[in-house]
């Protein structure tokens, strides 16, 4: 859920960046990081152990200019990909605005993917989510490694409700921002009708 502090005019969003193990979330949070100019960014923090690259969250405030008179910023995080760090991730999605599923592209990974996405939406669920009305975006990544599934493949298995999807190669930075160009656009959407909303609700009032 957008915070909104009234006294500095400032919204700050969180975006989460899920999907299995290895499948480029954390790839696709340190290219923004390094492509960002430095008075647009706060420190990344990556928490990690030997068996998984993110346990926590990797943390990354973007300044995404002004809507309606609010500054407004975006939180990014990653959850962990394995299996039994579930509870962190759950603590990682809750008040999230909008969520990027990262898809690992390679024909071996289908179950993976498939079982990171259920597990999503399991996490959603149980948090209170509608999970129809959640900004989401997917993005298949790893478009570089020979013998991937084509993108209109991935969908069918991966895009039961019709997202906007990104091809992407998280390393070299291809579609990383054409990903996050498009769940931010879908979470101040969301967040412009919600203040339209808001403003009529208080004029009934």
């Amino acid at each position: 859920m957008s915070l909104v502090n009234y006294s500095t005019h400032e919204i700050t969003c969180k975006i989460v960046y899920y999907g299995p193990a290895r499948s480029g979330k954390t790839t696709n949070l340190q290219y923004v990081h390094t492509c960002i100019p430095d008075e647009r960014k706060g420190q990344m923090v990556s928490l990690a152990t030997e068996t998984d690259r993110t346990l926590f969250f990797d943390f990354l405030p973007l300044d995404l200019g002004s809507i309606s008179g609010f500054r407004t910023r975006l939180q990014l995080y990653t959850v962990p990909g394995q299996v039994y760090y579930n509870a962190t991730r759950k603590l990682v999605l809750r008040g999230a605005d909008g969520v990027v599923f990262v898809a690992d592209s390679q024909r071996e990974q289908t179950e993976e993917n498939l079982e990171s996405l259920r597990n999503l939406q399991e996490n959603l669920l149980e948090q209170g989510f509608d999970v129809r009305e959640l900004p989401t975006v997917i993005q298949y990544n790893k478009r570089d490694v020979p013998g991937v599934l084509p993108t209109d493949g991935l969908d069918d298995l991966l895009n039961f409700r019709g997202v906007p999807s990104f091809p992407a190669t998280a390393i070299t930075g291809a579609g990383v921002f054409d990903t996050l160009r498009g769940i931010s656009e879908l979470v101040l959407r969301s967040l412009s009708r919600k203040f339209r909303e808001s403003v009529v609700t208080q004029r009934v009032q």
